[in-house]
């Protein structure tokens, strides 16, 4: 058996969740992608898949052996391109991890890093909180703020500066803070990642150190898609990377407010966890992620 045409077809079927898509995709008879699966469920000594009439399913083992399966087929590939110097003989697959806001900014860059690197894949995961680098087998992540993590490489490419914003609505309704009195008389959008916390208020940096004002709030959201949407929607001030909010003070859906009174800017980091080596792929990829993030926090 080859082990590794085992491997390709048996993450194929996984991905695809069909033996039929798996074959097609892979230019091989319906017969021979099942008999490869069965060869490798025999030879491993497990069952990879669960078959019906229906539908195909990982099982546990199967869900556990995916993501090995993967790693082994992109270090193969890049054993293979190591000697390769021109963009377009670059392969493989690149996992990466980042902020839904993060997400929103690079994911319109992207086409211009496949149009050099078009045999390069790229798996984004984007959520709203860290996650286990090794665990998930994360190649790089891209994350803002925070003390360095033990066993995390981490390397600073810029600030992100954030802003005090409000909609027209809400100054319509509330009118302008002039100055840091006022905040007594407005809400703040509470940006929070455990409901029920306490609320930090509002921050701002007086030049030598952070300092918070106690607000009322009208409601508490977890992700920063609807912490930005509750600001448009006039439910509160909220304090928003400069980075996202230029395009809406251009078009007018927000308005800058207390500028002399920003948060203190924090940092914007990508980083690897240092027991995996860096593959060829994954620091052209982190090379091109900070020159044109750099490029855009200018």
């Amino acid at each position: 058996m080859d082990k590794y045409q085992a491997y390709k077809v048996f993450v194929s079927v996984s991905e695809k969740l069909s033996f039929s898509k798996a074959a097609e995709a892979l230019n091989l008879p319906n017969a021979s992608v099942s008999t490869i699966i069965q060869d490798l469920e025999s030879t491993l000594g497990v069952r990879l898949l669960e078959r019906t009439t229906r539908r195909v399913s990982l099982t546990p083992e199967g869900s556990n052996f995916l993501e090995r399966c993967k790693q082994m087929i992109n270090d193969v590939d890049e054993a293979e391109s190591m000697f390769r110097n021109e963009p377009t003989q670059i392969k493989g697959k690149i996992r990466v991890e980042m902020s839904v806001g993060a997400a929103s900014l690079v994911i319109p860059l992207l086409p211009e890093f496949f149009e050099k690197y078009p045999d390069l894949e790229v798996e984004l995961s984007s959520r709203d909180y860290f996650v286990d680098l090794m665990r998930e087998g994360i190649d790089c992540a891209l994350r803002s703020g925070g003390s360095k993590e033990p066993e995390l490489i981490e390397k600073e490419i810029g600030e992100i500066v954030c802003v005090n914003c409000a909609s027209p609505a809400y100054i319509n309704r509330y009118g302008k803070p002039k100055h840091l009195d006022d905040l007594k008389n407005h809400r703040l959008v509470l940006y929070t990642h455990t409901f029920g916390s306490k609320s930090h208020g509002f921050e701002y940096f007086d030049g030598e150190k952070s300092r918070i004002i106690k607000m009322k709030t009208a409601i508490a959201v977890n992700s920063i898609t609807s912490y930005s949407e509750a600001c448009r929607a006039g439910l509160g001030l909220a304090q928003l990377p400069l980075i996202g909010a230029r395009k809406a003070f251009k078009d007018g859906t927000l308005i800058e407010v207390l500028p002399k009174f920003r948060p203190e800017p924090y940092k914007l980091k990508l980083i690897y966890h240092e027991r995996r080596l860096l593959s060829h792929r994954v620091r052209i990829f982190m090379d091109w992620l900070e020159k044109v993030l750099k490029e855009r926090l200018r």
